[in-house]
């Protein structure tokens, strides 16, 4: 549940508009941004939660009703409550950001409901944003200036011309304390937003300074597109700073889950089952030019579990579909050291992981620069196992020549082969490693299994599993039957509705689904509907039960058991056969009534249990006759 209407600083949205919203958003448009959706039959699709880590796709799309629903953790709502969860934004933050996107002026009205009137302030994702847009449009301008000429020669001697700067929105810091700050203030920014931001810092003095000053500028985009960084290259030997500066982290940029690049391969991700991770800037711009469009790179941190979040959505890395991730590393020390923490990440790809080092030890750029595009489309092609580049480092550590040194090397590279999540292949990376150490396969096989039962088998042990929300049983007919009921009262409400709101939430049994039910009245009844996320939300309001209020979220986009379009006739059965089973129930109650009751001395009791005894079979005959057909 989430609260509608509440604004940051200047009253509420009216809920006209956002029902608005509601309407005109295509869900599947939104959330393709972030996950890659294959359908899932029915009119649904599917693909990797972006809110919990899983192997096989639960998160599930419904285009028809805008509402999506992941039967993994429970998750679930309309487009608002997507970008609530994976973007981290508020209410208002979120329906501003949809209603941009589909060309909706929103009007906003005060506390105490007066006249609308236009709102003043964004949400503060929106103000951030716009103040990192209106900074790349200031550093690009900046580019051209005369002061920029080290960062223009800077780009040209690594092979990008102002085209590639202008398709990447490369820039220039100026040399001066507050240009940028001054430029932002301006045009309406605001002293804490600037800090925020961390487009400016404060001075000793109290004013405000630039944060990159003399510095050749990457624009940092998410996912979706917004600038939300900047990662910065020293230029003057007089600069005492580090090589590169990113910005800090703040509410809308967070390095760990940060890819640069993302933004434009992940279309080309999604497609190819592949992507292809290097190590800076212009190395991403050296593979996208080369034809090589899935390449990203971390931005001031190293590759780690969040990253790989992010791609697996991407990728589709599922037990379903498995991708291709290559890793490229200098073949330096560091590079190894690089490439062997790769490693102990493997396990959380469902995919093969790959390594593709240059020969020369050349990042992607220096070997375009040396050697053309096709160098780069080579080395990627090249690539090998990420599990064979870890063994042959790791056993490269000792001397082969001396016992001491093969049975060390066995012990170290044992739990490697242990770690190999496909133990099919385990078998054959035992022979391998014993061959490669000049040894027997049964002290290698035995170390291997030591390793794969020993409490670092597999790296860190597994985090507990995320507690499910509390649903109803599916095995009984009659729960089965309710929530069928219910999916058509939520999916169907124009064609279920007066049937539906014709039967009484007491012929409902599982507690969760009575508290649906009656949710569905306190939401004016189905007969009122017109469906959609409108529909459902409105629904999910009024549920006060927890459980209840997962369930609405799930039979949304749950599949009707039925093959094509549902009709009058279809809610009729289903209807009917949920009566039949509650007549049936009293049946029984009346029937064990009937046998404590002494005919003699109650007889008038007795009679009229009797007889409405024979009304209520005659009323499940009728109700069977309607339910004849099957679900």
């Amino acid at each position: 549940m989430y609260a509608e209407g509440v604004a940051v600083m200047a009253g509420r949205i009216r809920d006209e508009d956002i029902a608005l919203v509601r309407e005109r958003t295509a869900i599947a448009d939104v959330i393709s941004e972030v996950v890659t959706l294959k359908s899932a039959g029915g009119g649904n699709l599917k693909g990797l939660c972006p809110f919990h880590d899983e192997k096989s796709p639960s998160f599930n799309v419904s285009p028809a009703r805008n509402v999506f629903y992941c039967f993994g953790c429970g998750v679930g709502g309309d487009a608002i409550k997507f970008l609530m969860d994976a973007e981290h934004l508020s209410f208002v933050e979120s329906v501003e950001r949809l209603a941009a996107r589909a060309g909706i002026q929103l009007r906003y009205v005060e506390d105490d409901r007066s006249t609308p009137r236009p709102r003043p302030q964004q949400g503060q994702r929106q103000r951030l944003v716009a103040a990192h847009a209106a900074a790349v449009d200031f550093y690009r301008a900046q580019l051209t200036t005369a002061g920029a000429r080290p960062a223009r020669e800077f780009l040209a001697g690594r092979g990008f011309d102002r085209a590639a700067a202008e398709r990447y929105g490369c820039g220039f810091a100026p040399d001066g304390w507050d240009l940028l700050t001054k430029h932002l203030r301006q045009q309406g920014f605001t002293h804490d937003e600037l800090v925020t931001a961390g487009l400016s810092r404060p001075a000793r003095s109290g004013s405000l300074i630039d944060r990159f000053r003399r510095r050749l500028m990457w624009p940092i985009r998410d996912i979706t597109g917004d600038v939300i960084g900047f990662g910065a290259r020293k230029l003057f030997d007089d600069d005492d700073g580090p090589k590169y500066l990113n910005t800090p982290e703040t509410p809308i940029y967070k390095k760990s889950h940060v890819l640069y690049g993302i933004d434009q391969a992940k279309r080309e991700i999604a497609k190819q089952g592949k992507v292809v991770v290097v190590e800076g800037y212009t190395d991403v711009m050296a593979c996208h030019l080369a034809d090589v469009p899935t390449a990203v790179a971390t931005c001031g941190t190293a590759f780690g579990g969040d990253h790989i979040s992010v791609l697996r959505r991407v990728l589709f890395d599922s037990d379903e579909r498995a991708g291709e991730i290559i890793f490229t590393f200098d073949g330096d020390a560091a590079g190894q050291k690089a490439a062997l923490r790769a490693f102990e990440d493997d396990q959380r790809f469902v995919g093969r992981t790959f390594i593709a080092v240059s020969p020369d030890n050349m990042d992607p750029c220096e070997l375009r620069l040396a050697k053309g595009d096709l160098a780069v489309r080579d080395l990627v092609a090249r690539r090998e196992p990420l599990v064979d580049f870890a063994l042959r480092h790791m056993i490269n550590r000792f001397d082969l020549d001396t016992v001491d040194g093969r049975v060390e090397a066995m012990r170290r590279a044992a739990p490697l082969v242990a770690k190999i999540k496909d133990r099919e292949k385990r078998p054959e990376y035992v022979r391998k490693l014993a061959g490669d150490l000049g040894m027997e396969i049964e002290p290698v096989q035995r170390a291997v299994l030591a390793a794969a039962h020993g409490p670092q088998a597999g790296g860190a042990p597994a985090a507990p599993a995320r507690p499910r929300p509390a649903t109803p049983a599916v095995d009984s007919p009659r729960s089965m039957v309710e929530r069928e009921a219910l999916k058509l009262a939520l999916q169907e409400p124009v064609l279920a509705g007066p049937m539906f709101d014709a039967v009484e939430v007491t012929d409902y049994q599982h507690p969760v689904h009575v508290s649906v039910r009656a949710a569905v009245a306190a939401a004016g009844g189905a007969s009122t509907a017109t469906g959609g996320a409108v529909w459902i939300e409105r629904v999910r309001d009024a549920c006060d039960d927890l459980a209840g209020q997962a369930l609405i979220g799930e039979l949304a986009v749950e599949p009707l058991r039925i093959d094509g379009e549902p009709d009058p006739r279809y809610v009729s059965i289903t209807m009917a056969r949920l009566q039949w089973s509650s007549v049936t129930g009293r049946i029984r109650d009346l029937k064990s009534k009937i046998q404590r009751v002494n005919p003699v001395s109650n007889k008038d009791e007795y009679f009229a249990l009797f007889g409405e005894l024979l009304s209520l079979e005659q009323h499940a005959r009728a109700l069977r006759e309607q339910a004849a057909g099957g679900l």
